[in-house]
């Protein structure tokens, strides 16, 4: 049988580019787990591995031209967003390479025996080690930051843990590019190039979330294609950990308070938020409670006046444009659903901003109008226009989990206690895994204190794939009793001659 070729697509023209590859075969599949499973002893050196992301985020750098050249001809996000991802990127890169080097991530525990405890204690000394190879999804809304050289990359390498990264079909082009360079990095540090390959295909990605040794896996996607994979990864022999991000509303709150206050100022950062990426961020705003009367009309009147002056642009492919139009046509066909700026079709190749409105008494009677709790990927949002808290409250408890919920307060009620905003506070933490305060959630910092995830389908796990702690999900933890100090993992040594960070519990005195 003839090889599958893979070709870059141009999203402007939805014509091919050229081709840049071939589907991985079940056979090619299987020979780069077992290179990566072979290679990760090497991974084991945590010097070599740090030198090994700072050297792939020097290597980006250096191909900057080149690399923002490929992703923009094949996802047509811009010189400029891609600029700023690049640099997300490397910038992930030597993060984790200082979180190797500094070392909290092994999380050591060192508890002293207590003969007089009950029951006594033996010594016990605990820290983390990595899983094994990590399948890797790319997604296509961040050709670099979530694909080949992105945080689950940078995360499971600084865990300690080889990577095959199934391509994303919308940038194979960049992914080979960044792959290579990658590769390049390793042999520099001193490590086989096989701690990170590239495979591209459908077929590829299931062969690679059930082979047994692959130990865990991450995904940036949409729930369709990742429920997929998390009950494949489920249903294996032996299962494995899936760290899925899936979808999301990412609701926002207007209270009456803001809307009077600066019910325009919201408006033109609800616009900007909406349209940033052309609505294709995953922490989009999608569902914004709007209060009913004359300070949330001039609201959605100045957010008409702001989308409707957005310029029409290009979605990442033209399946994603078609899922897009009639998506946006199935929802705005519902009775009571307006479009005072009609979202959708702007060209042959392009599409409009806009954005929908809907009594929150339409939203509540649920049956099709559930629809609308449903993530659109584009330039659209809900605007549900709500009576007073309590039924804002019951269209909130309608609401999945997810990666963020945003309320916009006026000053007075930022600055208060108890009271409505507090429970508003308190309402939307069950639902998502970042709170907002008079902010939007576009633009999500890559940071140690960072969370990107949420209750189910934000996420599949409680883990994040953004910030420092991301590397969690690729280690798991061992306990050493009572072993001898030669006999214990340089790590654990009494001597610590690693000069690790430690929490020691004392012996009884």
């Amino acid at each position: 049988m003839a090889a599958t070729p893979v070709w870059s697509v141009d999203p402007r023209t939805g014509k091919q580019r050229e081709q840049v590859a071939v589907e991985a075969t079940s056979g090619e599949v299987d020979e780069a787990v077992r290179a990566a499973h072979a290679a990760r002893g090497a991974l084991a050196d945590r010097t070599a591995r740090a030198a090994f992301l700072r050297a792939a985020a020097d290597l980006l750098d250096e191909a900057a031209a080149h690399v923002i050249e490929a992703a923009d001809a094949e996802t047509a996000l811009g010189p400029g967003r891609l600029t700023g991802e690049l640099a997300r990127t490397t910038g992930q890169l030597r993060a984790f390479a200082d979180s190797v080097d500094e070392g909290s991530y092994l999380d050591i525990r060192i508890d002293r025996p207590d003969a007089g405890a009950v029951p006594p204690r033996p010594e016990l000394r605990r820290y983390k080690v990595a899983l094994g190879v990590v399948a890797v999804y790319a997604a296509s809304n961040f050709p670099l930051a979530f694909s080949v050289p992105g945080g689950d990359t940078a995360s499971a390498l600084a865990a300690g843990c080889p990577v095959v990264v199934k391509a994303h079909p919308d940038h194979p082009a960049t992914s080979e590019l960044c792959a290579s360079l990658l590769r390049r990095a390793a042999v520099a540090a001193g490590l086989p190039p096989e701690v990170v390959s590239v495979v591209h295909g459908f077929d590829a990605g299931l062969e690679l979330i059930r082979h047994p040794l692959v130990s865990a896996a991450g995904f940036t996607g949409s729930i369709r294609g990742g429920r997929a994979l998390f009950d494949a990864a489920a249903a294996r022999p032996v299962p494995i950990p899936f760290h899925g991000e899936l979808g999301s509303l990412n609701p926002v709150v207007v209270t009456p308070a803001a809307a009077a206050e600066r019910a325009e100022e919201i408006a033109v950062g609800l616009a900007g938020s909406v349209t940033l990426g052309l609505g294709q961020f995953c922490v989009k705003p999608g569902l914004v409670l709007v209060p009913e009367g004359a300070d949330g009309d001039r609201l959605t009147a100045a957010l008409t006046k702001a989308l409707g002056e957005t310029e029409p642009g290009v979605l990442l492919d033209h399946r994603m444009r078609e899922n897009f139009v009639s998506g946006v046509r199935e929802r705005a066909a519902l009775p009571g659903v307006d479009a005072p700026v009609t979202p959708g079709s702007g060209g042959e190749h392009t599409v409009g901003a806009g954005y929908l409105t809907v009594p929150a008494a339409r939203l509540l009677e649920g049956g099709a109008y559930e629809v609308l709790l449903e993530e659109c990927f584009g330039p659209v949002t809900v605007v549900v226009r709500y009576g007073d808290q309590s039924e804002a409250g019951s269209v909130l408890g309608l609401l999945p989990g997810n990666l963020s919920a945003t309320l916009q307060l006026s000053a007075a009620e930022a600055d208060g206690g108890p009271g409505p905003a507090a429970e508003l506070i308190e309402q939307v933490t069950a639902l998502a895994g970042r709170i907002l305060v008079n902010g939007w959630p576009t633009g999500v910092a890559v940071a140690p204190a960072q969370h990107h995830g949420g209750p189910y389908p934000a996420a599949t796990s409680h883990s994040t794939s953004v910030g420092g702690t991301a590397i969690e999900r690729w280690l798991r933890p061992v306990v050493y009793q009572s072993v001898p100090d030669p006999l214990l993992p340089a790590e654990l040594r009494e001597a610590n001659p690693l000069g690790l960070p430690r929490r020691v519990t004392p012996a009884a005195s």
